[in-house]
């Protein structure tokens, strides 16, 4: 099933997203200080791609803390609640809910993207 999943994933949205993502960090790399942004928006990318198969742990110390604190001012609430919004929206069928939890997952990650390491899971 989540082979599947990432097939249909990335066909009805997940390369566009992906790439756009892509694109967000190379942009932000440009830029010396925009460099942390930019790394967090390729594990944007990596999670837009394939999300099914993939999970998130969080960690890190007082420095992602507050790197984390900043992100949420600049872009983490408005990235945050559309990925929110989507999954609503997709839960609402019994055919969307796979796909609205992955954009749950990806909320998430929106929200604390500093110290959060994508892991593939086995199982």
């Amino acid at each position: 099933m989540r082979s599947i999943g990432n097939i249909l994933w990335f066909i009805f949205g997940g390369l566009l997203s992906g790439l756009s993502w892509l694109l967000a960090g190379v942009l932000w790399c440009v830029t010396l200080v925009g460099i942390p942004w930019g790394i967090q928006c390729f594990k944007f990318a990596s999670m837009s791609f394939f999300p099914f198969k993939k999970d998130i742990q969080f960690g890190g110390g007082a420095a992602s803390l507050l790197l984390n604190i900043i992100w949420l001012l600049i872009s983490g609430i408005p990235l945050a609640l559309g990925h929110l919004i989507w999954g609503i929206i997709l839960c609402v069928t019994i055919i969307g809910i796979p796909f609205g939890m992955q954009f749950f997952k990806i909320a998430k990650l929106a929200l604390m993207p500093f110290g959060a390491e994508i892991v593939d899971v086995n199982s």
